[in-house]
């Protein structure tokens, strides 16, 4: 496998990619912790503070001139949704040593930093640091009060929050307005420290780096020692965990200031056994997944009834998401053309040309995730929470080995959950 994993300490796992494609490293840390309503919001502005500064570098300027001191090097961090987790991520990246004008130890320095940002934030009276605060407050309201500025993205939020009401996947990740200003610097060190000490935590590399140098570096930084080894608090979403049947329709209609209506179908997938994600994915690329879909040939193309017409298949929750973008007027006739794909789906009217199809797409699609070291690092970290390892090559394989009755199986074991519309 080319993804090797380590144990650094009880709930604390580093992982190494070794790749020569590329002449950076990519170091990361993901801190990965169960979605709440009471924490979300909370989490959200922490990773925003976060990188604001931390007590070996105060500021994000002194931060972005220790980088440009490292050849360029770069740091960013980010917060999202994978299944019913919160996870926040932080990415480093720099020039490979091999690379440097000089012999110099830039791994040590990265891990150094990151480390640092993490895991040793600036504090003042039990505090971070006031002006970070009320800064990012600010910015986190503008972020979550402009979610509607993309009606296509509002409109899969909204299905989502629907179709996942009351469960923890229903939660926006940058959480709630009203949350925000009852938020004390205290409030924000007591959730940091409960944090640390109980989130499920995966250190990356990848890169040309010697993977026993990489473990020393870590096992020997002074701030790794301190860290307490816990029984991580995550959740394990795949789709045996998540398998299914919706028992009725759940229909909803919003109105906002919209010149194309947004239509979003949330189905569920009642089917659980080894090779179910790999036949969902073929079944959805036949579907929904590129321009020889039945969605896009027939609501868009043969019917003329979309602008736009995919599907998405989320394998932590188990679930398709249909999006079309639709005349308003359109509403009825698209959503029962989306219907009768579904149907066609379930009685097996689709070709082997489709089937092969379908297989490409999604084999041209997994044999990118090494172009990219980001894209890379999180593919492996999806498998990390969904506690199943499979390698590119096994995945290719496990697609390949999909047969029509396969598809049919989950065809038939597809349930339409929500259906939801955006509208004037």
């Amino acid at each position: 496998m080319n993804c090797q994993t380590t144990e650094i300490k009880k709930g604390i796992k580093f992982h190494f990619i070794d790749t020569k494609n590329f002449k950076t490293n990519l170091y990361a840390i993901f801190l990965a912790t169960p979605l709440k309503r009471e924490t979300v919001t909370i989490d959200a502005l922490l990773t925003a503070i976060l990188r604001r500064g931390c007590k070996e570098m105060p500021s994000q300027e002194i931060i972005s001139k220790k980088l440009e001191e490292m050849y360029g090097a770069s740091f960013d961090c980010g917060i999202e949704k994978s299944g019913d987790n919160h996870v926040i991520k932080f990415y480093l990246e720099a020039l490979s040593e091999e690379f440097l004008p000089q012999k110099e130890e830039l791994t040590k320095k990265c891990i150094e930093i990151l480390f640092n940002i993490v895991f040793n934030p600036l504090i003042e009276n039990e505090s971070f640091k006031e002006e970070y605060i009320l800064g990012e407050k600010e910015n986190l309201k503008q972020i979550i009060e402009g979610k509607i500025d993309n009606k296509g993205k509002y409109a899969l939020d909204r299905c989502i929050e629907e179709m996942f009401k009351n469960e923890p996947y229903g939660l926006y990740k940058y959480g709630y307005v009203e949350d925000i200003d009852k938020i004390t610097g205290k409030d924000l060190y007591r959730r940091y420290k409960e944090l640390i000490e109980t989130c499920k935590i995966d250190i990356f590399c990848s890169g040309t780096v010697e993977k026993e140098k990489m473990i020393t570096l870590i096992e020997e930084n002074e701030i790794m020692q301190n860290l307490k080894e816990r029984t991580a608090n995550y959740k394990v979403n795949n789709e045996k965990t998540e398998a299914k049947k919706s028992e009725k329709e759940n229909v909803i209609e919003d109105h906002m200031q919209v010149n194309q209506g947004k239509l979003v179908l949330g189905l569920n997938i009642a089917i659980a056994n080894n090779d179910a994600r790999f036949a969902t994915s073929v079944y959805n690329a036949i579907l929904g997944g590129g321009a020889n879909s039945k969605l896009f040939q027939n609501v868009r193309e043969k019917e003329s009834l979309a602008y736009t017409a995919g599907s998405n298949y989320n394998r932590q929750k188990n679930c398709i998401f249909i999006r079309c973008g639709i005349e308003i007027n359109n509403y009825e006739k698209a959503l029962n053309t989306t219907k009768k794909q579904l149907e066609d789906m379930k009685q097996g009217n689709f070709t082997d040309k489709d089937i092969e199809n379908a297989k490409n797409l999604i084999i041209e699609s997994v044999k990118s995730i090494t172009a990219e070291q980001d894209t890379e690092i999180t593919y492996y970290y999806g498998q990390e929470l969904a506690e199943e390892k499979t390698t590119i090559q096994e995945y290719e394989e496990k697609i390949r080995a999909i047969t029509k009755e396969q598809v049919v199986e989950i065809a038939n074991n597809a349930s339409i959950n929500t259906i939801y519309f955006l509208r004037d």
